[in-house]
């Protein structure tokens, strides 16, 4: 009999990752991160002249950040806990845009934090990630959770069946952000693991219709 599996993603769902990226950039990268509205593209600027980084540069900022600072992330509250509680239920693996090569650095970081999962990296939208996971699994039920909405949609343009829960834990960038479950991508939208948590629970003790 197969066990149901949560998928989850890492950054802002079990970790912070923009506000220790934003301090990161304002000490040591002369660059100030002040996000308005959605756009994710013109919140990185130069403190020298306020001009928006180019395209490339906010990319290579990103890179030099995974590279050297993962250290300085933490755990959004009750994410590594909320996880491990659902592995006694369910398998728990990663799904995290990032390249291939820090795949195993992401797997020690949340080690590090107290979850033993296994990690798969991922470039771009996500729904193929999720079907080639599924393939192998073959779950019972499985789970998604994500902070981009994109990453949903992509999920129900390619699965036929799969939950899947908005939860994005950095009160910096949730209210900003498109809403999956507005669009019909997810089936929830919750920022909090303390609500997140039952109502995960309650999905995997639900029977299939």
């Amino acid at each position: 009999m197969s066990r149901p599996l949560i998928i989850s993603d890492c950054d802002e769902v079990l970790l912070y990752m923009v506000s220790p990226f934003r301090d990161w950039l304002a000490e040591t990268q002369g660059v100030e991160f002040r996000m308005e509205g959605n756009d994710f593209g013109s919140a990185l600027r130069w403190q020298d002249s306020g001009e928006v980084l180019p395209q490339e540069e906010i990319w290579r900022k990103l890179g030099g950040f995974f590279d050297t600072e993962m250290h300085r992330q933490t755990a959004i509250p009750g994410a590594i806990e909320g996880l491990n509680a659902l592995a006694d239920h369910a398998d728990v693996v990663v799904l995290t845009n990032l390249v291939d090569k820090r795949q195993e650095m992401r797997r020690e970081q949340l080690a590090d934090h107290g979850l033993e999962a296994r990690v798969f990296t991922n470039q771009g939208p996500k729904g193929p990630a999720l079907q080639a996971i599924l393939d192998e699994y073959r779950p019972s039920k499985a789970i998604f959770i994500d902070d981009l909405a994109q990453h949903h949609r992509s999920a129900r343009e390619t699965l036929d069946d799969i939950t899947t829960l908005h939860l994005c834990g950095e009160p910096m960038i949730a209210p900003h952000i498109d809403c999956a479950h507005k669009s019909g991508h997810a089936d929830a939208r919750i920022d909090t693991w303390d609500h997140a948590l039952p109502w995960l629970m309650e999905r995997l003790e639900k029977e299939p219709a």
